[in-house]
């Protein structure tokens, strides 16, 4: 698929620009270098004051085989296992796009840092049993010469979720697909649940899930900056910038139906960068839109959902902003080591954050009560009306927690079925989603990433079938629901 891209797109064997460098590359040192220069420079050149040359170093390159707009986790883990399965090195010009540098609205770092084979989907429990896998083995796939290794601080003290009477029937169920795909996980009766976490207030529960390994949290940050400096070492590009703009080819054609469409194909992304007005065009064969939150607009520069209602052309990416709070509380009576990152009945949750008695948790509100996504301002009262009382009633003995910290962070929220797009768009042919995760991105980044390089590489996907993540879902009405969002 990739190739074929390619050669319509443009040769590969493009000179880059001289001044522009990689980490760890031979002008690593720059800015150095060029004050150095420009000294020696101002000595013979008449007028000192007078720049010679614009340092251009910022901008990302004028052609780049893939553009990958988004630059968290998701984003970097494609550009990471596009460079590990690239049929020889340096093949691919790979550039990363990331609009917040400081990644302080990014979904990765504001996430828990969850991860669980507890779905009911076989696709999302064999991503999750793919991640578990990369997550312990992360320095034999993330390694930098003359780095240091990664320390995820992985906790695997499981996923304990909590069923009513009502609900049973469908734990039971997704139990048993758990199990049948690998994942070691357990039922506990009320009896059972109180004999092993005395702490638990059983009123109301029929039955419990657990999973008995390869559950837990870990550092979110750790396994973006790991993807991130593995790639760049692999010679991916990235550029700090605001990708305003996509420019297509586009092509007519009437359908068998009469239905009049037009084929897309984007070749050339127009990034802005910091401070500047202007922006850098960056011509390309491929885009991935990682965008994360902000993949619906990205997805509109392309053209994408801009028809007539009902029709393919007309049909919308559905991944927007949800705001979700976390607080963090500190409880010297509560649950001790061994507690779990527990689900309650109510959709209340919470897990144990280091070792001093603290523990930090939160809930999705329902969809009349979404906050506004203008801001990440926090809504103490949602913790004290919807949060607490239902945290109180499970553990009893956090009736007497003190809310220390909070935070808020972005869901990228698929309103269609709230599972993940990954794939290519039928109608704009070079621009393919890993997006719409609606929570569990972080968690299956690893094998997400997998996927989208096996597509453009191989043209399917060879380790785990996606296709049920396809957008003609969208299209079609046929919703892909998962039974467990969190």
């Amino acid at each position: 698929m990739l190739r074929r891209a390619l050669q319509v797109g443009f040769s590969r064997g493009l000179l880059t620009r001289s001044l522009r460098t990689r980490s760890g590359g031979p002008f690593h040192d720059r800015d150095g270098k060029w004050a150095e220069f420009k000294k020696k420079l101002q000595v013979v050149w008449p007028g000192g004051s007078w720049e010679p040359f614009t340092d251009t170093s910022h901008l990302p390159p004028e052609r780049a085989d893939v553009v990958i707009v988004g630059g968290g986790v998701i984003g970097w883990s494609v550009a990471y296992w596009l460079k590990r399965l690239e049929g020889r090195k340096n093949a691919l010009r790979v550039l990363v796009v990331e609009q917040d540098p400081t990644y302080s609205r990014a979904s990765t770092g504001l996430s828990i840092g969850g991860i669980r084979q507890q779905f009911s989907l076989p696709q999302n429990i064999q991503l999750s049993l793919f991640s578990i896998e990369f997550l312990r083995n992360i320095n034999e796939y993330l390694a930098v010469p003359d780095e240091p290794s990664l320390d995820l601080q992985f906790n695997p003290s499981g996923y304990l979720l909590l069923a009513s009477e009502e609900k049973a029937p469908v734990m039971e169920h997704n139990v048993k697909i758990q199990r049948q795909e690998g994942a070691k996980v357990c039922l506990l009766s009320p009896k059972q649940l109180k004999n092993k976490f005395p702490w638990i207030n059983t009123e109301g529960i029929a039955l419990a899930s657990y999973g008995l390994e390869n559950e837990g949290w870990f550092d979110p940050w750790c396994l973006l900056q790991g993807l991130r400096r593995k790639a760049l070492s692999m010679g991916v590009y990235h550029s700090h910038g605001k990708v305003i703009d996509l420019v297509s080819s586009v092509r007519s054609m009437v359908t068998s139906s009469g239905e009049q469409v037009d084929l897309k194909r984007i070749y050339e992304v127009h990034v802005k960068v910091d401070n500047s007005l202007e922006y850098q065009p960056v011509e390309c064969a491929i885009v991935i839109n990682a965008a994360g939150a902000w993949s619906g607009q990205v997805a509109e520069l392309a053209g994408i959902g801009i028809g007539c209602p009902g029709t393919l052309q007309g049909t919308r990416l559905p991944v927007e902003p949800r705001k979700r709070y976390v607080y963090v509380w500190h409880c010297p009576q509560g649950p001790g080591l061994e507690a779990p990152l527990l689900t309650d009945i109510t959709g209340s949750y919470f897990r144990r954050e280091g070792l001093g008695g603290y523990y930090l948790g939160g809930c999705s509100p329902m969809e009349e009560e979404e906050p506004d996504t203008q801001d990440l301002e926090v809504d103490h009262d949602f913790f004290q009306e919807k949060v607490w009382p239902c945290l109180a009633q499970r553990i009893p003995a956090f009736n007497s927690l003190k809310v220390r910290s909070s935070w808020a962070g972005f869901y990228d929220y698929n309103t269609f079925d709230q599972n993940g797009i990954v794939g290519p768009h039928p109608l704009v042919s070079n621009m393919y989603f890993a997006t719409g995760f609606s929570g569990h991105g972080l968690q299956h980044a690893p094998g997400v990433g997998r996927a989208v390089a096996e597509i453009l590489l191989n043209g399917n996907f060879d380790t785990i079938d996606l296709n049920l993540f396809s957008f003609n879902r969208f299209y079609q009405g046929e919703k892909v629901l998962e039974d467990n969002i969190i």
